[in-house]
């Protein structure tokens, strides 16, 4: 992919920012208060696994929250903690993008590195095709499986549709019928960290909410769901803490391409022009607005490189509208709205009821999109500049994942009168540079 929108002087800035790092470190004397973090687990999706640009690789495995957490548990009588990496030979996992460079205009060149993890290839009947990861067999602390969903959190055949879940699993594509939530609970555990959901509505929304696979999970299911998690999370005794969902609709992949930008790029060609159209999920034509969320994958380029049949140019017409796939419209960015507020609810209810520690990260992520000083260095949710989120726009910098870590461990810390000490954030990058 390459962005249309200019980010002048976007190398110096954010080496700048980055330079003015300096350590805050507040003291606390170690203790693990009442809680036992011998064995603890971290349950969740691709941000629990380390995902990162677009993909899942061994660098950002190293650089997980849950991985982070767990070496500040030491301190105060935390056990071993197993993530299951990808070896050095597959360190490129399933493939990532990569900031390639920058053009003469300052324009980033985003360019995808070949995954090194894919065993085969498979077509699941009534699915699709699944991509199926090199085995790893090991002990599992960390049992983050990117894109999973609450609402398949206790269905069966799921090993068969995930490839990252089925790399975890003994048996092979189509033979698993594991479901998650008993994977995970297995073996004893004294404590987690549950951080489910997103996924539940993430997918409405990054495919402009029209793709009929990706609908929101109905919210009484949703309730169910998350009820039954953390009930058999805690059956045993086992303490621990649940994350809110972040607000999606801040993250750069909704953010950075603006109607503006996408204007402006397309007047450099086309002055004229004053007005883009685009198909609702209704699927009514009508003039884009600012309310509406462009997806980052979408440039201006494509605008002027896509007439129709009748020679009508991509976008810039009501008869050759931009397709809904690239747009989250007003009507579904408050779909999206309700449906996170609703889960958020729910966490915050279960979490209340099972007294668990509780990480708001909606309120977190919305703080920290706005920009926030950081030992020294402005972050934010600007895409690249703003250090947070990686190259595809909705998952984290070590540097993000360092700060999601602190979040955690203070929650854990109030909640069960503990001294973890914090992370040193600065030990932790953001964008890498090339």
């Amino acid at each position: 992919m390459k962005s249309n929108i200019i980010y002048q002087s976007i190398f110096a800035v954010a080496l700048l920012s980055l330079a003015s790092c300096k350590p805050e470190l507040k003291t606390v004397t170690p203790t693990q208060g009442n809680a036992d973090f011998s064995r603890y687990i971290a349950v969740g999706n691709s941000l629990t696994s380390g995902f990162a640009d677009g993909g899942l690789y061994l660098d950002g495995q190293k650089n997980s929250f849950p991985g982070m957490i767990a070496t500040q548990m030491k301190t105060v009588g935390g056990g071993e903690f197993y993530t299951p990496f990808f070896n050095d030979a597959q360190a490129d996992g399933t493939g990532y993008k990569k900031l390639s460079s920058f053009t003469a205009t300052g324009d980033p060149v985003i360019t995808d590195v070949a995954a090194q993890a894919v065993r085969d290839v498979i077509t699941v009947p009534g699915f699709g095709k699944v991509n199926l990861l090199t085995k790893y067999s090991g002990e599992i602390n960390n049992y983050g499986v990117p894109g999973i969903k609450l609402g398949q959190i206790t269905y069966k055949p799921y090993g068969n549709l995930n490839g990252y879940f089925e790399r975890l699993l003994p048996g092979n594509s189509p033979t698993n019928n594991t479901a998650y939530i008993d994977f995970v609970t297995e073996k004893p555990f004294t404590f987690f960290s549950l951080w489910l959901g997103n996924n539940d509505i993430l997918g409405y929304a990054t495919t402009g909410g029209a793709s009929p696979a990706d609908q929101p999970t109905d919210k009484a299911t949703f309730t169910a769901l998350y009820n039954l998690a953390a009930s058999r999370m805690t059956a045993n005794g086992a303490k621990g803490v649940v994350a809110t969902i972040p607000d999606v609709l801040s993250t750069p992949y909704f953010t950075t391409v603006t109607l503006a930008a996408l204007l402006k790029g397309v007047q450099a060609s086309a002055p004229t022009v004053t007005a883009l159209y685009i198909k609702t999920g209704a699927g009514a034509v009508r003039p884009a607005t600012a309310k509406d969320y462009f997806i980052l994958p979408f440039s201006s380029a494509g605008l002027l490189g896509k007439p129709n049949e009748s020679g009508i140019p991509y976008g810039l017409h009501p008869l050759n509208p931009i397709e809904s796939q690239y747009v989250l419209d007003e009507a579904e960015a408050a779909t999206v709205a309700d449906y996170v507020a609703y889960y958020n609810q729910t966490i915050k209810s279960v979490a209340a009821a099972k007294q668990l520690a509780v990480v708001d990260a909606y309120a977190i992520f919305k703080e920290y999109a706005a920009g926030k000083m950081v030992n020294g260095a402005e972050v934010s949710a600007a895409y690249i500049t703003g250090n947070i989120f990686s190259l595809d726009g909705i998952h984290l910098t070590p540097l993000g994942y360092a700060i999601v870590a602190n979040e955690f461990i203070r929650s854990i810390n109030k909640t069960y009168a503990a001294g973890i000490p914090i992370v040193d954030v600065t030990k932790y990058r953001g964008v890498k540079f090339p």
